[in-house]
C-alpha cells in the first residue's frame, strides 16, 4: 500500500487523534526510514536495510533553527498548538544528541508556547540507555508503544531488531515507575500467510497484565487509518476499541480511545 516519508525536519501542525494540533519534529534522515522496528502497519514502510546506520541525521543546530522559525511565524499567526510532537521517519530515541535536542525544544518552547506540551512517541526500545531514560522523563507526555505483550506477536506485529525483547521492553516500562503513557494500535490480518490479531483472548490478558505491572498515567488505544507498510491488514471497529477501554478501566486502568 502506498506509504510515505517526511521531507521536513519540522512538519504541520497537524490534527492528531491522540494529541491535538500538534507540530511534528522528524529527528531522522529525509531520504529513508530509520527505526529499530519495522511495524507492518508502519505509515512509513518497513525499514530497509541498513538503516540503523548512524549517518544523515539532521544537525542539533539546525532542528532549533528550523523549529523556532515556525514558532514565530505561528506566534505572529496567531495559531494554536497543543503539542510539539517528536515523531517522523522512524525511532527519534536513535538521533545520537536526542536528550541534548529534546532539552533545546522545551526551551523553545517555554519562550513561544509554554501552553503546548511536548510529546515523544517512542517504541522504547533505548530506554535502557539512562541518557534517553533521563530525557524521556522531562518530556510533558513520555509516549511508549506496547501493542503486545506476548514475544510472538511483537516479532509478527513490530518485527525489531535482533536484541530487542518483550521482556526487556517491558521490564523498562515498569522503570519509569507510572510517568509515561503507553500507545497501543490494536488490528487484525495476513501477512506472509499468517493471521496477526492483538485483539485475542490470550493478547488481551497478557496485554493487561503488563499494564497492571507498569501503571502508567493513561493508555491510548486505536487503529489503522491510513495506508499501511504490507497490504492484507484490517483496522478494528470503535465498538471494538471500546470494549477493550472498559475490560482495562475495570482493573484501574484508565484509557483514551482514538478511532
Amino acid at each position: 500500500m502506498p506509504t510515505f516519508l517526511f521531507d521536513s525536519i519540522v512538519f504541520g501542525p497537524v490534527w492528531s487523534r491522540r494529541l491535538g494540533e500538534s507540530l511534528g519534529i522528524n529527528l531522522l534522515p529525509l531520504n529513508r526510514k530509520t527505526c529499530n522496528f519495522s511495524c507492518v502497519y508502519c505509515e512509513c514502510g518497513l525499514t530497509p536495510e541498513g538503516a540503523l546506520q548512524a549517518k544523515g541525521f539532521p544537525r542539533r543546530e539546525m532542528i532549533s533553527e528550523v523549529l523556532k522559525e515556525k514558532l514565530v511565524h505561528m506566534k505572529a499567526a496567531g495559531q494554536y498548538l497543543d503539542s510539539i510532537t517528536f515523531a517522523g521517519n522512524g525511532e527519534p530515541t536513535l538521533h545520537p544528541l536526542f536528550p541534548d535536542i529534546l532539552n533545546d525544544v522545551i526551551t523553545l518552547r517555554d519562550d513561544y508556547y509554554p501552553g503546548a506540551l511536548v510529546s515523544v512517541l517512542s517504541n522504547a526500545t533505548m530506554t535502557d540507555d539512562e541518557k534517553i531514560f533521563s530525557a524521556l522523563l522531562r518530556a510533558d507526555q513520555n509516549i511508549l508503544k506496547l501493542d503486545s505483550a506476548r514475544e510472538e506477536t511483537l516479532r509478527s506485529i513490530n518485527c525489531p531488531a535482533a536484541n530487542v525483547s518483550i521482556s526487556k521492553i517491558i521490564e523498562q516500562l515498569v522503570s519509569f515507575r507510572g510517568k509515561l503513557t503507553i500507545q497501543t494500535l490494536f488490528f487484525r490480518g495476513i501477512h506472509n500467510g499468517a493471521a496477526i490479531d492483538n485483539t485475542t483472548e490470550d493478547e488481551l490478558v497478557a496485554w493487561i497484565g503488563a499494564l497492571k505491572r507498569i501503571r502508567p498515567q493513561n493508555v491510548m488505544i486505536y487503529t489503522i487509518a491510513r495506508d499501511t507498510a504490507v497490504e492484507g491488514l484490517e483496522s478494528v471497529s470503535h465498538d471494538e476499541l471500546m470494549s477493550i477501554a472498559a475490560r482495562a478501566g475495570r482493573e484501574g486502568i484508565s484509557i483514551q480511545v482514538s478511532s
